[in-house]
């Protein structure tokens, strides 16, 4: 366990530490508007957007929100977007970050979260596995406009 960890609820002046990591992640600029992201999740008291601080300083995040209803699915939730900085990965961060979002959301009678990850992106693919995650019965689909 790392020392100084906390998670804790996201807030407004969070963005852009999440646009920092994001760029980490990707070696590109940021080009996710989190400022309004995290406006939106904090409109509604119903969403769960977490993010990690070591010391204070902010080193990962896990944006999520419910869904009511959709194609065969009831009332779930949907991990839509996470980071770590490169720094922090490996160190267990991201399983506490979605250990506390299933626990807020197991309080709420959430009963399945979702997420979609690209096919290639091995790493990923392998971190929501061992958080229990598989394949669903849905197929994404994308139109481009």
């Amino acid at each position: 366990m790392i020392q100084g960890l906390k998670i804790r609820k996201i807030r407004p002046e969070d963005a852009i530490h999440l646009e920092r990591i994001q760029a980490l992640i990707t070696k590109a600029p940021c080009k996710t508007d989190f400022k309004r992201i995290i406006q939106e999740q904090l409109k509604e008291d119903k969403d769960v957007s977490l993010v990690a601080e070591i010391d204070g300083k902010v080193v990962g995040y896990m944006i999520s929100y419910m869904i009511y209803a959709g194609f065969g699915i009831e009332k779930s939730a949907w991990i839509a977007i996470f980071g770590i900085d490169p720094k922090f990965m490996g160190q267990g961060i991201g399983k506490r970050l979605a250990e506390e979002t299933f626990k807020i959301y197991q309080k709420r009678g959430i009963k399945d979260i979702y997420t979609s990850v690209r096919w290639d992106s091995v790493d990923l693919i392998s971190f929501f596995k061992t958080l229990g995650f598989d394949r669903s019965e849905f197929i994404n689909l994308r139109k481009e406009l």
